[in-house]
């Protein structure tokens, strides 16, 4: 092989040194995406893509999504897969003589995925439009062979990765096409049988009838692909959490915690999100995945809820649609992945949804309330704002007079004292514990301040929905809010969906005028409001066709870019560390973890460690397996500053986070996390033209706190580490104090 290696680098020398050439120093860089060339063909690709939707009928349609899985799964999982286990050095950190024309970069060089991709969505293209052959082979080569000229890899590397994208591109087609004849014939006959071949569908495709638009063939044809995607979506989900790209947030890391000491209720939340935690754990272990294992089981029997219910109200084509919907929505795409308070109370909100519209109808049987009531309960049990269904209850009941028969009833009642019986475990608790959810709440929103009228967090409130729910969904959801009101008394599910869904969006809304509203407080009513949205336009399918395509491309890229914000430094430049979103779901901690224990060590092996807040508690106990184990056997090796001297979070109601009585005469770290550097005005249209970030004001370090300096003999800084990630980027910063016998 040694031959070979010395070819390979043979070549490489001529192509990036005898070959140089002005020509080529200037169109080189720009075929490899350098000087700012590729958000041009990030914004081509998008055109193409959005194009191919609208307008390429069955074959662009397949086509384009064919290419989107073969760059998008071929990418991570097989050159990604293959350039960490070879680890290849790439030329500019192995030769000295190198012509770097891109800069250098510490990845891996063998395969390129350049090559890769290029040549997979190529070979697609060429499978799908023989003449899309004479311009994509020659655009992948020279993309290849610029990835030479400039440096940045060998001939052996773009050589490999153009075979494996295009060897795995053809296996994809062969996969779909044997995987559509297999699933097609028995779950889809009457698609298969208008298509059945994927390659070339044009000349075989039937179009129905407009007659049998609600045919009931179709009808089960389309349930049966949502189920597809729904089931999809879950084994993806579930690779991507096991796959370790994000880390926890400090509000998971700190309920993990909670789910070691299983409790009726705790300070902030119901038990709910506890025990979630401890089976999901239970079955995936203390990690990533495990914490977060039934995010998107929650999220896959919300869309399979609403799949069947929009199927019986408006037609199964119809339902699907806005299950995609749901998948281009980042509130909910968010929510299928987090595991917080919110996913179980989305899902127990809708599944009330659903069983109290059949409660009210004039057959509506006791049964059903009883499901309304369980469903309510449940949801209290994750998060006390579960209450607001009960008023969302009594407006429907105010507005619909043909419901309030149910009101003579024992259904409702029943339903209402269900929901009372799982208020009792958190009542309870709070009884023992001096109300403390009661006053924690009370004081995040702000109750016990007096009214300042503003519109600045109004206005707050309004952005961060009008981004989080689809800048299109939004509107159009809004739109079909407003416009059916005329309607209500001819819509009774209409008018129900409404009342189970704006009261909670204008009562925040008002509320903005006073406190800051955080963007997810809405999150319950996001489902029955999109529902509305899908039988309102579902009536005007004019209109709906264009919202839906443009929401669709918006939403999918934005979700895009939420799983994976690295995505945004391929296409344009790599955002900050500190800046990066992803900085708050734990990215950057696991390595945080480390270094903490490592200076541990250095100062006192015998020592325990004190973080400045309840969140940074539960991430350096989950990363840090010394005290990850310490933890789950309740003799904790992390602790809450000030976790003993008044009940501002959980840790106040455990003993053996009393640091100040079981740690006597010891030593300790203190852990102080720092904000992030400020930028300077007007950063982010450098950062999009790929310009300097300069001028980084750096904040003043902040001194140990009173509670600190005052509980141990003496106090010396250790100094601040930055904690870079492989690429170099800064995600965490952290001030470690020293803490000598505390008193």
């Amino acid at each position: 092989m040694h031959w070979l290696q010395s070819l390979d680098i043979r070549l490489f020398h001529f192509v990036n040194g005898t070959l140089g050439n002005p020509v080529f120093d200037w169109l080189m860089p720009l075929l490899s995406g350098g000087n700012g060339a590729m958000r041009w063909f990030s914004l081509a690709a998008v055109i193409v893509f959005v194009t191919a939707l609208v307008r390429g009928g069955a074959r662009g349609r397949i086509c384009a999504l064919l290419v989107l899985i073969v760059i998008a799964a071929g990418d991570p999982l097989v050159i990604g897969s293959i350039k960490n286990a070879i680890a290849r050095p790439r030329p500019c950190m192995a030769l000295s003589d190198v012509v770097e024309r891109l800069g250098c970069s510490a990845s891996g060089s063998m395969p390129s995925a350049h090559a890769a991709n290029w040549f997979a969505a190529a070979t697609v293209l060429f499978l799908f439009y023989r003449r899309s052959g004479w311009f994509m082979f020659p655009m992948a080569a020279a993309v290849a062979f610029s990835r030479v000229y400039c440096g940045v890899h060998y001939p052996g590397d773009v050589t490999a990765g153009a075979i494996l994208g295009a060897g795995y591109a053809i296996a994809l087609v062969i996969a779909a096409q044997a995987g559509w004849n297999l699933t097609g014939r028995k779950f889809f006959p009457r698609w298969h049988e208008q298509m059945p071949s994927l390659v070339n569908p044009a000349s075989s495709i039937q179009h129905p009838a407009p007659a049998e638009s609600r045919n009931p063939k179709s009808e089960i044809e389309w349930l049966r692909l949502g189920c597809v995607v729904i089931v999809f979506g879950l084994i993806v989900r579930w690779i991507y959490l096991a796959s370790g790209l994000i880390g926890l947030s400090e509000d998971e890391a700190y309920q993990w915690l909670w789910s070691k000491h299983l409790a009726l209720s705790y300070f902030s939340k119901p038990p709910g999100i506890a025990f979630i935690q401890w089976a999901g754990t239970a079955i995936g272990g203390d990690t990533n995945f495990g914490v977060r294992f039934f995010s998107p089981v929650f999220a896959a029997i919300l869309s399979f809820i609403v799949l069947r219910f929009l199927a019986r109200e408006t037609g199964a084509r119809t339902a699907f649609w806005m299950l995609i919907v749901t998948l281009a929505t980042p509130l909910l795409v968010v929510g299928s992945v987090l595991m917080t308070i919110d996913p179980p109370l989305v899902l127990c909100w809708m599944w009330a949804v659903v069983a109290g519209w059949r409660a009210a109808k004039p057959d509506g049987k006791t049964r059903d309330w009883l499901v309304v009531g369980l469903a309510m309960g449940l949801g209290f049990l994750c998060k006390p704002t579960a209450f607001y269904q009960v008023i969302c209850w009594g407006i429907f009941f105010a507005l619909q007079p043909s419901a309030r028969i149910h009101l003579r009833k024992p259904g409702p009642w029943l339903a209402l004292a269900l929901f009372a019986l799982c208020t009792l475990p958190p009542v309870i608790w709070n009884s023992q514990h001096g109300w403390a959810t009661v006053h924690h709440v009370g004081d995040n929103a702000g109750l016990n301040q007096q009214w300042h009228f503003t519109f600045n967090y109004f206005l707050e409130f309004i952005g961060a929905e009008f981004g989080l729910l689809n800048p299109i969904f939004f509107v159009a959801a809004i739109w079909a809010a407003l416009a059916f009101w005329k309607m209500r008394k001819e819509k009774p599910l209409w008018l129900f969906l409404f009342c189970m869904s704006a009261p909670v969006l204008l009562g925040h809304l008002i509320y903005s005028f006073h406190s800051r509203i955080l963007p997810n407080w809405i999150a319950p009513a996001v489902p029955p409001l999109f529902c509305l949205m899908a039988l309102y336009w579902h009536e005007r399918p004019r209109a709906a066709k264009p919202l839906l395509v443009i929401g669709l491309v918006i939403g999918i890229f934005i979700s895009a870019f939420m799983y994976d914000t690295d995505l945004l430094g391929k296409i344009i430049a790599k955002l900050p560390g500190d800046v990066d979103p992803s900085h708050r779901v734990g990215r950057g901690y696991p390595e945080a973890a480390a270094l903490i224990e490592n200076e541990r060590e250095k100062f006192d092996a015998n020592s325990f460690i004190i973080a400045d807040r309840y969140g940074t508690t539960g991430l350096y106990t989950f990363y840090s397996p010394p005290a990850r184990a310490a933890a789950i056997a309740h003799q904790p090796l992390v602790y809450c500053e000030g976790a003993s001297d008044s009940p501002v979070n959980q840790f106040y109601f455990w003993p053996e986070y009393h640091y100040l009585e079981t740690r006597r005469g010891q030593n300790a770290i203190y852990v102080q996390r720092l904000d992030p550097y400020k930028l300077e005005s007007g950063w982010i249209w450098k950062w999009l033209w790929r310009e300097p970030i300069a001028c980084r004001a750096i904040p003043p370090l902040p001194p140990a706190p009173a509670s600190i300096t005052g509980h141990f003999e003496t106090v010396t800084n250790l100094g601040v580490f930055e904690i870079p990630l492989r690429d170099g980027r800064v995600f965490q910063r952290v001030q470690i104090f020293g803490c000598y016998d505390l008193k």
